[in-house]
């Protein structure tokens, strides 16, 4: 409503108050004259605000700190992360493939290896070493070569005695024999006499057993070495009018005979059996082959007993050498009749 009259004084000293139509304004607090206490409700206003302010001056210190606690917590997380690479990819480059893991079979066992001692490691090697050589060994004996021991004389001067050769055990079979050869062969026709049962010493197992692996030649003294003469058919006779020893009727140039003595005449004519061949030392005086067995077998060799090709002296070291078959001395001589 609007003012209708000047404001006058009240009779009792006190203004009344105006009637207006404005709204009236929220209370505000008036600032207190100078050096008037403050009112009870500003200083409580003032403590609350000074509370508020400590409060969120608290509230970010503590955000800080969290904040820098969780920066130093990711960062040790990378450096440990970093760490861990790095000794995985020792590992890896230790045990094997990116893809072999801690209990992959390449960790463990390289992990086992760390625990065990030069030693261990050392005699393991040896042992495995020689349990492949023997290994090895007893295959090639039993399928390619087989070493033995030379106790006569009778191959002077092709063999010595005590010489020791490896045979080649594809002769006869797969690979055929040839005149000329120089073949070792089982005494199944009892051209030998019974060997002298050996004293058995503390070791003589060891020898036994390097012999039945192949490390050691054969020394039974039950096997004999000559040289293959006539082959199945063929017709060999000894001698021609100059003395020379004749197969299928070509007499041969033997130059392989032991040249220090004259070979003593002994006259033979056979016709060699099938499966069966002739043979004749080098050392013709001092060999007791087929011409000294004609009443066994006729002489013959069975092929069955035949072990092998004598392919090369190993030892001793100044005689090693390849054993010839002197195809020359051969050449000329033609098939058996009939074949």
């Amino acid at each position: 409503m609007p003012e209708t009259e000047p404001r006058t004084p009240d009779p009792q000293g006190q203004d009344r108050p105006r009637v207006t139509a404005s709204a009236i304004p929220a209370d505000e607090p008036a600032d207190p004259p100078a050096g008037a206490p403050a009112p009870a409700s500003a200083v409580q206003d003032d403590s609350a605000g000074a509370q508020r302010a400590d409060r969120t001056e608290a509230a970010r210190i503590q955000a800080a700190r969290t904040e820098a606690a969780r920066t130093d917590r990711a960062e040790a997380e990378a450096a440990s992360t970093d760490r861990a690479g790095a000794e995985g990819a020792e590992r890896d480059r230790a045990d094997g493939p990116a893809h072999a893991g801690p209990t992959s079979r390449r960790a463990r066992k390289a992990k086992a290896r760390e625990g065990r001692s030069p030693l261990f490691l050392w005699l393991k090697e040896v042992a495995t070493v020689v349990i492949v050589a023997i290994v090895l060994s007893f295959l090639i004996k039993t399928f390619l070569f087989r070493a033995f021991y030379i106790p006569s004389e009778s191959m002077v001067n092709t063999l010595d005695v005590n010489d020791r050769i490896f045979v080649n055990l594809l002769v006869p079979e797969p690979m055929a024999l040839q005149r000329g050869d120089v073949v070792v062969f089982r005494d199944s026709q009892g051209w030998l006499a019974p060997a002298a049962e050996k004293t058995k010493g503390p070791f003589t197992w060891v020898q036994d057993g390097l012999t039945f692996v192949g490390l050691l030649p054969d020394n039974s003294e039950q096997h004999l070495v000559k040289r293959v003469i006539g082959l199945p058919g063929d017709h060999v006779v000894c001698c021609d009018a100059g003395g020379q020893l004749t197969v299928n009727g070509v007499p041969l140039d033997e130059n392989y005979i032991n040249s220090a003595e004259i070979p003593q005449v002994r006259d033979f004519d056979v016709v060699v059996p099938a499966g069966k061949v002739w043979v004749m030392g080098d050392n013709r005086n001092h060999s007791a082959d087929s011409r000294a067995h004609m009443d066994t077998n006729g002489g013959f060799v069975n092929e069955s007993d035949i072990e092998g090709k004598a392919a090369v002296i190993a030892w001793p070291l100044n005689r090693m050498s390849a054993l010839d078959n002197y195809p020359d001395v051969f050449r000329s001589v033609p098939a058996p009749a009939g074949k």
